[in-house]
C-alpha cells in the first residue's frame, strides 16, 4: 500500500499518466482490498495536490515558465487559470474527473488564490469519484474482467508500454 501511496503522488505531482493503469490490474488481481486500494489512492492524490496547490501558492512566479511547459502549455495553463477564476470549483471538479492533467488545476488554483478548502474539496470529489468508481466496475465485472485480463495482460502491457514510449518521445521533441 505504501507504493501505492507513492506512485498515486507522483501520478499527481510528475506524471501525467493516469493511477488507473495499475490500479485496476491490481484491483482486478486482490478484489478484497479494493476499498483500500482506492482509498489509499485518494490519499495519495490529495497529498500531493495539497503540495501542487503551495508550489502554484509560492512558485509560479519565480518558476511558472517551466512548470507550465513541463505540464502542458502557456494556453492550457491560462485556460485553467480563466476557468477556476470564472468557474472555481466546478472547473477544479471537472479536470479532477477528466484525463486533462491535474498538475495544471492545481497550480493554476493555487496561483490564482482560490481558497484551498473549495480546491481540497473538489479534489477529494472528483478522485474519489475516478478511483471509488473503479472499485465499484471491479465489484460488478469481477471474475470476467479477471479472466480478460489474465488473457490480454501481456498484449495490454505492451500496448502501454509503447504508448508510453511515445508520449514520452513526443513530450522531449515538442
Amino acid at each position: 500500500m505504501v507504493m501505492l501511496f507513492g506512485l498515486s503522488m507522483m501520478e499527481t505531482l510528475l506524471l501525467p499518466i493516469p493511477i488507473e493503469l495499475i490500479l485496476i490490474p491490481w484491483m482486478l488481481c486482490h478484489p478484497h482490498r479494493k476499498w483500500t486500494m482506492a482509498s489509499v489512492a485518494l490519499m495519495g492524490n490529495l497529498t500531493a495536490a495539497t503540495l501542487g496547490y503551495y508550489l502554484g501558492v509560492s512558485a509560479m512566479a519565480q518558476w511558472g515558465d517551466t512548470l507550465i511547459l513541463f505540464f502542458g502549455s502557456d494556453a492550457a495553463y491560462e485556460n485553467a487559470i480563466s476557468r477556476i477564476q470564472q468557474d472555481g470549483f466546478l472547473a477544479i471538479l471537472t479536470v479532477g474527473l477528466s484525463p486533462v492533467p491535474f498538475q495544471l488545476a492545481m497550480l493554476a488554483a493555487g496561483a490564482s488564490g482560490y481558497p484551498f478548502l473549495l480546491f481540497l474539496l473538489a479534489a477529494m470529489l472528483a478522485r474519489g469519484a475516478r478511483y471509488f468508481g473503479l472499485a465499484i466496475l471491479v465489484k460488478i465485472t469481477g471474475e470476467a474482467a479477471l479472466s480478460f485480463w489474465r488473457k490480454h495482460s501481456t498484449q495490454l502491457g505492451l500496448v502501454g508500454l509503447v504508448l508510453f514510449g511515445v508520449w514520452l518521445w513526443f513530450t522531449m521533441m515538442v
